[in-house]
């Protein structure tokens, strides 16, 4: 039987990214917080820094404090939780004792449909589990049931690597073995989701080692991206803006006089066209101070200045 250099490639690939972070991936095992239930939940996450801070998703510690970390040399240490932000599904735990060097972080923002990722977690409980598969998507909605307000993880990546039960917190690797995502979720046979790795989830992450939680902004707007007219494409160097489809009565958008139909063009002086553009700019720095937006509105570009309050989580 012959070989085959490109399975012999793939193979090889795979095999070097499971031997790179399937030690740098623990099992969880979480209590669960009250309740009628009992026993404890399943999860995994990764070494995030060498002095025992470790990622993984909010619905995974749920409403514990504490839990147990399992790592692949059979190794065992308790863990308390740091900080949990349910609307990005991403929370921090640490670990008192000595843990494998952290995992490389990469960048999701440069990942392609059709590039090979591998997921290393613990579905069921079975520490060490990996599988690959390609980015079939990017740019996904993943609903989030935290805070007051119902929410969407934006630009989450959808892979056909296989997820089960258990594989929640994990890794999500390029084939260099950074970390480009943290598997968050099954969304159907075949179908996995992941919590980006970019700019806007190292500040969540930052935000929870350093606080414990995160505080945003609220603009009060539900939009969606909206192709621009011909003309305006060549005006504004894009082919989308953001549409408002609904403005919250009485907050900081429709104070500020924004409508909807209302076609945003840019906020802070920067394009917006997709929500993620303005997700960014929603952290603590922007609490409370204006916000320069433009907008088309009836064909003119109408400017307004909102000042986004602070969202209370329920």
């Amino acid at each position: 039987m012959t070989s085959d250099p490109a399975l012999d490639a793939y193979s090889q690939i795979v095999a070097g990214v499971a031997a790179e972070l399937t030690p740098r991936v623990a099992s969880l095992r979480v209590p669960h917080a009250g309740g009628r239930m009992r026993g404890e939940g399943l999860g995994s996450a990764v070494i995030y820094t060498p002095d025992g801070f470790l990622l993984t998703n909010a619905h995974v510690v749920g409403g514990a404090d504490h839990g147990t970390a399992l790592f692949s040399d059979g190794s065992s240490a308790a863990f308390r939780v740091v900080g949990a932000d349910p609307l990005s599904d991403l929370a921090v735990v640490r670990v008192d004792s000595a843990t494998p060097n952290p995992a490389v972080l990469g960048e999701a923002d440069d990942l392609i449909v059709g590039q090979l990722v591998v997921a290393v977690g613990s579905p069921l409980g079975l520490t060490g589990s990996v599988t690959a598969g390609v980015v079939s998507a990017l740019g996904r909605s993943l609903p989030t049931s935290g805070g007051a307000r119902p929410s969407l993880i934006e630009d989450a990546i959808q892979t056909d690597a296989a997820l089960n039960p258990g594989n929640s917190g994990g890794a999500l690797a390029d084939s260099r073995a950074r970390i480009v995502g943290i598997n968050t979720a099954v969304a159907g046979v075949g179908l996995g989701l992941a919590v980006p790795i970019n700019a806007t989830t190292r500040k969540i992450i930052s935000a929870l080692m350093r606080d414990g939680h995160v505080r945003r902004a609220y603009l009060g707007i539900v939009s969606v991206p909206f192709p621009l007219a011909e003309s305006l494409r060549t005006r504004f160097g894009r082919t989308t803006g953001l549409r408002v489809a609904e403005v919250v009565a009485g907050g900081p958008a429709a104070r500020a006089g924004l409508r909807p139909g209302d076609l945003l063009i840019t906020a802070g002086g920067r394009p917006v066209t997709r929500a993620q553009d303005l997700q960014k700019l929603m952290f603590s720095e922007a609490i409370g101070r204006p916000l320069a937006i433009t907008v088309l509105r009836n064909g003119a570009l109408v400017d307004v200045i909102a000042e986004p309050s602070e969202l209370v989580r329920a």
